[in-house]
């Protein structure tokens, strides 16, 4: 009760940001940059689907050591990478809960619930690794850019203090047995009435076993490291796309290193829903350190929930699409038996 509510107040206080933001920078002069593109800036949503299907092989590869007989195939989990990103980005939930989905899809293919558990835990690491790794190129790109290195003191001081994080995560995963101490709150979080919980909870040793298997097999991690890297590199460039359909184009370098620190600081901040308020104030902060005004930068910010809304919602459709259809072949299991 108190996260939920707590979710609340942050939500609704990033909520309050992002419009104060919009209302400071000047609805008209906002709308007026978004007239610039037009229609045209409805091309991001198809031009997304390409970091998402980076992401899906970056999965693919964690998963592929327990899945020799490709069952959980690219088009599939292009489709769960999507859902997932929908469900982080659409819902009020802290960024976690389209991993929680993504494990509840991928099995509906035969796979073990420990496997897919043990591929989702380990590419949530090795997005923390990747994002340090592409803060430090967006800061190393600032440098360069501004000249001025007083501006990037405070973000390097945040990111010296969160290496440390992946690094414990990684031998606690590893080493530590810690599934089997916490799977009752596994079963509370997703419920009872679903197989993921009891693939999880009744094999919690299981899933700590894979993970160890998992963790020490560096062929896998290395190509999920590289997918993931080329995958926010091409959200650079989807910045760097839209900044030109706003009639305000900048160097492929300027947007490289506009998203990555902004989806750094979403990052470290990823207990506010959807990152309301953070993602605009990230650009703005960001965006003026490479010289581009206000005004644009919150349009980008719109734009790119924009982006999220047309993109995601079809995907949460297809969801609860596949869910509904899931229970429906449940349900009529026990009627074909007593046949």
């Amino acid at each position: 009760m108190k996260a939920r509510l707590f979710a609340i107040v942050i939500g609704l206080l990033g909520l309050g940001l992002a419009v104060w933001l919009v209302f400071h920078e000047g609805v008209r002069d906002i709308l007026a940059v978004l007239e610039v593109s037009g229609w045209s800036i409805l091309w991001l949503i198809p031009l997304h689907f390409a970091p998402v299907a980076v992401d899906a092989r970056g999965w693919q590869a964690l998963l592929r050591p327990f899945d020799p007989g490709r069952r959980a195939t690219f088009p599939f989990l292009s489709w769960i990478a999507a859902v997932r990103e929908a469900v982080d980005r659409l819902l009020p939930v802290a960024n976690v809960g389209g991993q929680v989905v993504g494990i509840r899809l991928v099995l509906l293919r035969p796979l073990s619930g420990a496997a897919a558990a043990a591929s989702v835990l380990v590419d949530i690491l090795l997005n923390i690794v990747t994002q340090c790794l592409f803060t430090t190129i967006g800061l190393v790109l600032l440098i360069v850019l501004v000249h001025d290195t007083r501006a990037a003191n405070g973000l390097i001081a945040a990111l010296v203090a969160t290496l440390p994080l992946p690094v414990v995560l990684y031998f606690m995963l590893r080493n530590g047995r810690i599934f089997d101490r916490v799977k009752h709150g596994v079963v509370r979080l997703l419920g009872g009435n679903h197989r993921l919980p009891a693939a999880i909870a009744n094999s919690a040793t299981e899933l700590d076993h894979a993970l160890g298997v998992l963790l020490r097999m560096p062929k896998p991690l290395a190509a999920a490291l590289g997918w993931q890297l080329v995958g926010m590199a091409l959200g650079g460039a989807e910045t760097w796309v839209a900044l030109w359909l706003l009639g305000s184009p900048v160097s492929i370098w300027e947007a490289l290193a506009l998203e990555s620190l902004t989806s750094a600081v979403r990052a470290f901040v990823f207990f506010v829903p959807a990152g309301v308020g953070v993602q605009e104030a990230g650009f703005v902060v960001f965006g003026n350190l490479i010289g581009l005004p206000a005004d644009v930068s919150v349009a980008l910010s719109l734009v790119k929930r924009l982006r999220d809304i047309g993109f995601g919602i079809p995907a949460l459709l297809s969801w609860q699409w596949a869910e509904g259809r899931n229970l429906r072949a449940r349900l009529r299991a026990p009627r074909h038996r007593l046949e």
